[in-house]
């Protein structure tokens, strides 16, 4: 299974709930984008590390909204201490799904400590989050995010990157239209 599957699956999910997506930097953002693109998609184009910061944050502003945050494993190993936060937080509202690749897959596929054998499921336990979910295979992930709305989700795919095109918005365009979902009103959660 590659990162694009459980990004087409988490996008099913989305636009079921009418969640608001916070999506990690480079590649899978831009994967999200080709998979389905919408208003309430927050495409990170830097801030490596932040996606399930900035989602979380998001989650205990918009309350009535319910929020995925797609991160990857590199990512959570560079903020590790959101992990921590969002266990003491406990947000209704709040989906963070770890895509574990093994790799910086935007950087160029360097190895992360994943690879070596760090469980991020393991971890997130131990930084007290108390729902917490693992996935190794398509059934598992498909199972789980038709239960899961909210907690940590790891996912184990295979390293690379599906061959898609650069977002064609701006910065801005991005940050307007998804604030301008934001404010709409939804009954989602």
């Amino acid at each position: 299974m590659k990162r694009i599957d459980v990004i087409s699956m988490i996008a099913r999910k989305a636009e079921e709930k009418n969640s608001l997506i916070v999506c990690n930097i480079g590649l899978p953002s831009r994967e999200l984008h080709h998979v389905k693109d919408r208003t309430g998609n927050f495409y990170m184009l830097g801030s490596m590390g932040l996606a399930s910061s900035i989602g979380l944050g998001l989650s205990l502003s918009v309350p009535k909204r319910h929020i995925i945050a797609i991160d990857g494993d590199g990512s959570v190993l560079m903020n590790m201490g959101s992990l921590a936060t969002i266990a003491h937080q406990r947000p209704e509202n709040y989906l963070l799904v770890v895509i574990d690749n093994g790799t910086y897959g935007s950087t160029g596929d360097q190895p992360t400590a994943t690879s070596l054998g760090t469980d991020l499921g393991a971890v997130a336990r131990g930084a007290g989050v108390q729902e917490v979910h693992t996935a190794d295979n398509e059934n598992e992930i498909e199972h789980i995010l038709k239960k899961i709305d909210r907690g940590v989700i790891v996912v184990r795919v295979d390293a690379g990157n599906a061959s898609v095109p650069v977002i064609g918005l701006s910065p801005e365009e991005i940050i307007e239209r998804f604030m301008a979902e934001c404010a709409r009103p939804s009954e989602s959660v």
